[in-house]
């Protein structure tokens, strides 16, 4: 299934502000770590799953998942 992409950006642009706001980082220090451990890519491959989920719950699974690929934030 299509998602639109208007609702797909809006819903990554909170999503990056709610992880930066949990890691305490800016939403530029927060997209460029998300972008550099592959965040953003799951995010754009996994949007049917992702949106779906609480904001809560998909910061914590992501962060986890940048984890797997070199983040060090947990």
């Amino acid at each position: 299934m299509e998602h639109n992409i208007k609702d797909k950006i809006e819903w990554t642009i909170i999503f990056v502000w709610e992880f930066g706001r949990k890691y305490g980082l800016t939403m530029k220090q927060a997209f460029n770590y998300l972008s550099r451990f592959k965040g953003i890519d799951f995010i754009d491959r996994h949007y049917g799953y992702v949106h779906t989920q609480s904001f809560a719950s998909m910061v914590d699974d992501i962060a986890e998942y940048c984890h797997r690929h070199g983040g060090t934030l947990m």
